[in-house]
């Protein structure tokens, strides 16, 4: 069975999912939906000359042409967009943040009430190959109970895109919300609860202060300390840079236990490293029983790496949706209950950063 994919949005990350769909068996693009014309003839040029191109998505919904959407629309589209499209009954893979604030995420939840095709939040970063691996030595009892995690995330800057929609938080949520939802999540994932506290201390001291559209200049915040408390006692940190492009590891991924700590290190895009060449991520476990350390190179097939900026997680992301669809069971592994809570935290901690203080949830 080859699923006949229809994008709503087809900017950067739009074309990141082209490139990971042609890649894999059974999946085809067959219609691109988007109002700028130079992007939706690029798609249609990427996804190899046969998909059909729309102007409006309403109209590419009545096509006959698709049995899945993907949304990789503007954040503060999705709201909208996933409003019309869950009266389709179509499988969805919507782009993170689910939306730009939680009440427009809980007005999605409460739509897609009783709906049978799945709905899919495209929280990438659970499917990097190194964190993948992580998460087995989780589930394998390696550190114990997890009970501190730290991420560590320093790259480049937020990158232009269509219209510039990226620059401003009314658009995104803020960097806390369209950026760190990834963290969220998989601190969520990994300490097997819910955020009940966060505390956040974050500016905009480098990156886009030259900067103006329209006479306004970027609000988005360019770095950020986040902790966060869990109902079950367990703790998450975030120590977030995005004017620290060509650090050697982009991601460190830190979980610790009373048995062991486990990291994981994701290196950045080949296309952002000083010798333009793709590396190995490693996970690395210390023992604290026997004080022993194992590092693990985590290799990924360069054609993966190379077909988007995310570290292959993207084409291991839609394997599993690819799946799903096909066999018509289960549930999304990433659903709209944790797209809610992500963009709930984010919110938090952006309310936090702006108030100096904590935030109960």
């Amino acid at each position: 069975m080859t699923i006949r994919y229809g994008l709503i949005g087809s900017g950067m990350m739009g074309q990141e999912h082209i490139r990971n769909l042609t890649l894999l068996e059974g999946c085809e693009v067959t219609a691109v939906s988007d109002p700028d014309a130079g992007m939706r003839q690029l798609s249609v040029d990427s996804s190899g000359g046969t998909a059909k191109a729309f102007g409006d998505y309403k109209e590419m919904l009545g096509s006959g042409l698709v049995d899945a959407l993907l949304i990789a629309a503007p954040n503060d589209t999705h709201h909208e967009i996933l409003l019309d499209v869950l009266q389709t009954p179509h499988p969805i893979l919507v782009e993170k943040p689910l939306c730009t604030t939680s009440a427009h995420c809980a007005d999605v939840l409460a739509k897609a009430e009783g709906r049978a095709a799945p709905v899919w939040v495209a929280m990438e970063y659970r499917y990097m190959p190194p964190v993948q691996r992580l998460l087995k030595e989780l589930s394998n009892g390696t550190v114990g109970s997890p009970r501190m995690m730290a991420i560590r995330e320093h790259r480049f800057p937020f990158l232009e895109k269509v219209g510039d929609w990226n620059r401003f938080n009314a658009r995104t949520g803020g960097t806390l919300v369209e950026k760190c939802c990834h963290f969220w999540d998989l601190m969520r994932l990994t300490l097997q609860s819910d955020p009940v506290r966060v505390y956040a201390s974050a500016g905009v001291d480098v990156n886009h202060l030259d900067e103006a559209y329209d006479g306004r200049t970027p609000d988005i915040l360019d770095n950020a300390f986040v902790t966060v408390e869990f109902a079950n006692g367990a703790r998450g940190m975030l120590d977030l840079c995005m004017f620290a492009e060509g650090s050697y590891w982009q991601e460190t991924i830190a979980v610790t236990g009373e048995r062991a700590r486990v990291e994981a290190k994701v290196p950045g895009p080949a296309r952002f490293t000083h010798d333009g060449k793709e590396r190995h991520s490693e996970v690395e476990i210390s023992f604290r029983a026997t004080k022993e350390v194992v590092r693990e190179e985590v290799e990924v097939d360069e054609k993966v790496l190379q077909a988007g900026d995310h570290h292959g997680s993207t084409y291991f992301q839609h394997e599993r949706f690819r799946d799903l669809v096909q066999s018509g069971q289960g549930k999304p592994e990433v659903s709209l209950e944790d797209g809610l809570w992500s963009v709930r935290v984010g919110e938090a901690a952006e309310e936090s950063a702006r108030s100096g203080q904590a935030v109960t949830l």
